[in-house]
């Protein structure tokens, strides 16, 4: 009986700790646009939930770095 116990449980928490969401980094969200906007935009959508997880972080060093890199247009021309 300890044993089957022992199993279900050993079960029950290996789903807990199973594969998760990949961990994108920046520079793998700079160079993906698509990917960039769709993990911001549910970042934005659950701050309370979302706001410190790695994605998140990364999703908005990388949203920092885009524009940063956008060209400038001066104004008036």
């Amino acid at each position: 009986m300890k044993h089957l116990l022992l199993g279900i449980v050993t079960f029950t928490l290996s789903g807990c700790f199973g594969q998760g969401d990949k961990i994108y980094t920046v520079d793998e969200l700079m160079a993906d646009e698509v990917l960039l906007a769709k993990i911001t935009s549910e970042c934005r959508n659950n701050p309370g939930a979302l706001r410190q997880t790695p994605n998140c972080q990364n999703a908005e060093a990388a949203d920092w770095g885009v524009r940063l890199h956008l060209p400038r247009k001066s104004p008036g021309g």
